[in-house]
């Protein structure tokens, strides 16, 4: 049996080098990556994927391949190995016996069954099995093999990041699970994103947040953008220098544990934090860590 391998230059096998009973094999793990580029590139969304409760639940393993990802298999085999390039595919037959899930490791087999010596095709039966030698996918092919030796070199193909902002937040969440939530002054929420990142915070349990700004802008905020505001505490001052003011004031006398910017200026906050008479300052230097996240 010829298997892959990862030669620098790929080689086909011609009509008249293959015998019945020739068989090859591609040995394949499916990822969730497989699985989330799958549905990109073919915009066969599975409704696992959609719903991003389950995508990010204990259920991950349970995550089927689409049925045509593991025909690709098929694809792949065909036109790189057995018979390999200047193969040209003509008729394929293929039943799906069972699901493949995250971490089954398919292993797809070709066997040469008929030759047609009028036109060079050849059929080759098809199956993939996983790694408990179940059957997953069986059938046959029929193709038309080169009549010319073709050999290649074996193309680099390109790394790919498939950016999922809210699977590596949830993973800084995941690690906060089961803590209290702390008290944090949250310094003139006064726009739609700096007052729902607050909230958000709060229903994940993380922070019981102290909204800090003028109450009346604070409200009209929330009630144009349909947020609930609950039953948080907001602390009415005049503007964000006072809202900078009082959030030092609320951590220094240990009202609050810590500070969340809202929409203002970082110098506004950050000229409190570091007030040698009112401000938050140590013997330690300040460091500051700024994250972005992007594609």
């Amino acid at each position: 049996m010829h298997f892959e391998t990862s030669l620098e230059f790929l080689e086909s096998h011609t009509y008249d080098e293959l015998n019945l009973g020739d068989t090859s094999a591609l040995v394949r793990t499916l990822r969730p990556e497989d699985v989330k580029l799958f549905a990109l590139m073919s915009g066969d969304m599975n409704p696992a994927l959609a719903n991003t409760e389950f995508r990010h639940s204990g259920l991950f393993r349970d995550f089927i391949a689409h049925g045509m990802w593991i025909a690709s298999l098929l694809s792949t085999i065909l036109s790189t190995q057995f018979p390999g390039p200047g193969t040209a595919l003509m008729e394929t037959s293929l039943q799906f016996a069972r699901p493949v899930t995250i971490g089954d490791t398919i292993t797809f087999t070709v066997t040469v069954r008929q030759k047609f010596a009028h036109n060079h095709h050849i059929i080759l039966d098809c199956v993939g099995a996983n790694q408990d030698g179940l059957v997953v996918v069986s059938g046959s092919v029929e193709v038309m093999a080169p009549t010319e030796k073709v050999r290649t070199k074996r193309a680099a193909l390109p790394e790919i990041t498939i950016s999922d902002k809210y699977a590596r937040l949830q993973v800084l969440v995941q690690r906060a699970a089961g803590l209290a939530p702390i008290d944090m002054a949250v310094v003139h929420p006064c726009d739609r994103e700096s007052l729902r990142g607050a909230l958000l915070a709060a229903d994940a349990k993380l922070i019981d947040p102290i909204l800090i700004g003028p109450e009346q802008k604070i409200r009209a905020v929330a009630e144009e953008h349909g947020l609930d505001l609950g039953p948080h505490r907001i602390v009415d001052v005049r503007h964000s220098h006072d809202a900078a003011a009082m959030a030092v004031t609320l951590v220094r006398s240990g009202d609050a544990e810590a500070l969340m910017k809202g929409s203002l200026h970082t110098d506004e906050l950050m000229a409190e934090v570091i007030s040698r008479s009112a401000g938050l300052r140590t013997d330690r230097r300040i460091s500051h860590v700024f994250l972005m996240d992007v594609p």
